[in-house]
């Protein structure tokens, strides 16, 4: 049998893996089992031993990650670990029906910057109503915008064009249209997602997984479900500025080294939201992890 694969979901103590030959059942085993800091989720490259009298093979470690993206715990003291090895987070929301949750938005792509993913927005909706002003506020940070209507068919063929031969997780809010947009993608993907979410019984238990689904056109995409604790892990809250693009070329402009760009005089960062370079929402959002983060119990206490 092949003896690597990538993980395409977690069923419980299971884990569905691609291989060269198809899926296959895997169990971890030997030391693998055991690690916590690096446990095993979607998109790792899995090394695997022979098939059991079960049908089951077993997982005995895995490739080193390009990346991984992770969010805070619960409990707010560990990371938990969402997917690796991806090209890219794109997070989705509506232009209406619901409005944007700008906060949430802001977090997400603030998630993929402190974890060095590259990010970017998929807007739905567009034949409700203008999108210039949405799209407006993240092209000023530097993120890639895909408008997309369902209903109409605008932006579907340059969305999918970006999706070919990439790793792409998608994130967002619910009631903004995903579901609809993955069927649109590839027919049916949004039930085949919802089959593996019945296996693995998502929502009787606190544990968060997502769904690799691999593309005809190549690439694969990972869905995510809605989380309703969504927070920044793994990085200092001095280090917060830079997960915002759009402040990074006044951080060295500040008059002090230490600037947290709250309240010190002489900020950069606050002078080019003044001027109106960067957006006061944005900032605010900044303000608001910073303070999250500040406020937030180190792994130790």
């Amino acid at each position: 049998m092949p003896r690597q694969g990538v993980v395409l979901a977690r069923r419980g103590s299971s884990y569905s893996v691609s291989t060269s030959l198809g899926l296959v059942d895997a169990v971890l085993r030997g030391k693998v089992k055991h690690q916590d800091k690096e446990r095993i989720v979607v998109g790792d490259r899995v090394h695997l031993d022979r098939v059991d009298e079960h049908g089951s093979a077993g997982i005995t470690g895995a490739e080193p990650r390009r990346n991984v993206l992770e969010r805070r715990s619960m409990n707010g003291r560990t990371a938990r670990p969402v997917a690796a090895n991806l090209d890219r987070v794109l997070v989705t929301t509506s232009v209406a029906q619901p409005k944007p949750n700008l906060g949430l938005i802001d977090r997400l792509l603030a998630i993929a910057e402190a974890n060095e993913i590259p990010a970017g927005l998929v807007i739905t909706k567009i034949d409700l109503t203008t999108h210039a002003d949405l799209a407006r506020r993240f092209k000023s940070a530097g993120y890639p915008i895909w408008p997309v209507s369902i209903k109409t068919g605008e932006g579907i063929a340059e969305f999918v064009a970006a999706l070919k031969d990439q790793v792409t997780l998608l994130t967002g809010p619910s009631g903004v249209g995903k579901s609809s947009l993955l069927n649109k993608v590839q027919p049916g993907l949004s039930l085949r997602t919802a089959e593996i979410s019945a296996k693995i019984e998502r929502g009787k238990n606190t544990t968060v997984h997502a769904e690799m689904v691999p593309l005809d056109g190549g690439g694969f995409l990972v869905d995510t479900p809605g989380f309703s604790d969504v927070g920044l892990w793994g990085i200092e809250p001095r280090e917060v500025a830079r997960c915002f693009p759009e402040m990074r070329p006044f951080l060295a402009r500040c008059k002090f080294a230490d600037c947290h760009h709250m309240t010190e005089p002489g900020c950069a960062v606050r002078a080019a939201v003044e001027q109106g370079v960067v957006p006061g929402d944005r900032y605010e959002s900044y303000q608001s992890l910073f303070n999250e983060l500040s406020d937030t119990p180190k792994h130790w206490e």
